[in-house]
């Protein structure tokens, strides 16, 4: 049996590991990339640029393996007239030539189409749903990371941040968790300076829903009116003003928010009037809140199920779970001590990512399930266990049937039982920080 002819005798989508993922990125869009951003390899090399690329999203998937492993496993150097390896030294280089912009140019390409094309896939009243929220990222202690990206500073009775941090905010398709769109910068940048950069890759036709910390008035009454029929849906923070104009039903009403005279004299564009949504509802066991939102009409955007969608938001919480405590392994820091790095590997740490919930969208469709009923565990796991076991050279002819046959007995691993939703996990503090103080910072070359 060929290997090509074993592949197809499995029915799901993870069977090829790294080949599959390299399925889902043409080649061409690697080019684009890398010719837009004056990175693409002209004269002959042992690590062409397109090659180095496929090393770093390698890094972001198998965090367990050295970077000299990734680059035998994947076979990305060009053949040498002596037959060795590439040296260490030679991978670092390489990717100090390739610099962040390529992966950065080729997340925003793939991010915008995937994302588009899955939350147009699973939609909600006409609307693609998407949310927005931000987390950070250790990255390794070095002076430059230091200088770049700061951190949590100590406020007498606890200790600063070990790490520096970098903030990060992201745009997700919810149903699917693919990341349409990312940005990030230093500690200190606040997640409304980085909102204000990702609202604009939203799409027309869409939902977003956010936490109450993005309920600005100059931000959400630009995305609404920029587009057409883009929404938001977000909670009221308990400050804010509203005063009744139209009773819709029982704890649905139409409502003007009351805005700071400071807020129209920085925003003389805002309307006199800022007119939402109001609905009032309770939980069992939670207190009433009360969600705001752009979508005004009750016929075309019934209460019960505006409640039912705000509550999807947690689904970004969910994916950010998955990157930190599954693809990167819970580590204490990424890969890169350098700020270039840093940024590099974060661009292809979301692309990888993604590239997996791609994978896990075609095993929804084959299994006829919702993409959130497949495990991203598991499908991490089959994808890089069967990378492994394909790039082993040399792969007996007689083995490959009994490697297929495992292969396809874990697939029921993949998918996820119903959720339960009549289960609630209330938000409590499992960790608490350190009272002592950190043993040393190491800062611009000092203890």
């Amino acid at each position: 049996m060929g290997l090509s002819e074993a592949f197809s005798s499995v029915p799901f989508a993870l069977s090829g590991g790294f080949d599959q993922l390299a399925e889902s990125l043409p080649a061409e869009w690697i080019s684009e990339a890398l010719e837009a951003t004056g990175t693409a390899t002209v004269r002959k090399r042992r690590l062409p640029a397109e090659q180095v690329l496929w090393l770093v999203l390698g890094m972001a998937l198998m965090r367990n393996q050295s970077v000299q492993r990734l680059a035998a496993l994947l076979d990305i150097a060009l053949p040498s007239k002596t037959g060795r390896l590439v040296v260490p030294s030679a991978l670092v280089q390489a990717r100090q030539r390739l610099g962040a912009a390529p992966l950065e140019h080729l997340f925003a390409r793939t991010g915008s189409f995937w994302g588009a094309r899955s939350a147009t896939s699973e939609r909600w009243r006409g609307l693609g749903v998407y949310a927005m929220d931000g987390t950070t990222v250790r990255v390794p202690d070095s002076p430059e990371n230091w200088e770049a990206f700061g951190g949590q500073v100590g406020n007498g009775t606890r200790a600063g941040s070990a790490y520096p941090t970098v903030r990060v905010l992201a745009l997700m398709a919810v149903r699917s968790h693919v990341l349409a769109a990312m940005r990030f910068g230093s500690y200190s940048t606040g997640e409304l300076t980085l909102a204000r950069e990702l609202w604009q890759d939203v799409p027309n036709e869409s939902v977003v829903i956010v936490d109450r910390n993005f309920l600005v008035a100059a931000d959400l009454n630009r995305f609404a009116t920029d587009g057409s029929s883009r929404h938001w849906l977000t909670r009221a923070k308990t400050r804010t003003k509203l005063r009744t104009l139209e009773r819709l039903a029982e704890g649905d009403e139409l409502v003007e928010i009351e805005l700071a005279d400071s807020t129209r004299r920085g925003n003389p564009e805002l309307p006199k009037r800022w007119v939402a949504r109001a609905i009032h509802y309770r939980r069992k066991g939670f207190p009433p809140s009360v969600l705001l939102t752009s979508m005004t009409d009750p016929a075309a955007y019934p209460r019960r199920e505006v409640v039912a969608l705000y509550h999807e938001r947690w689904e970004i919480e969910l994916g950010y779970d998955e990157v930190k405590t599954h693809l990167l392994a819970r580590e204490e820091a990424i890969r890169s001590r350098t700020p270039e790095g840093v940024r590099q590997e974060l661009w292809a740490i979301g692309l990888a990512y993604n590239l997996v919930r791609l994978q896990m969208e075609r095993v929804a469709a084959a299994a006829g399930v919702p993409p959130r009923r497949i495990s991203f565990v598991n499908s991490l796991m089959l994808l890089c266990n069967a990378w492994l076991v394909w790039s082993a050279q040399p792969l007996a002819p007689g083995r490959i049937p009994a490697q297929l046959r495992e292969l396809e007995s874990q697939m029921s691993l993949l998918l996820l039982p119903p959720r339960r939703p009549e289960r609630r996990y209330p938000r409590v503090v499992k960790l608490k920080m350190s009272n002592y103080d950190k043993k040393w910072v190491q800062r611009s070359g000092t203890k």
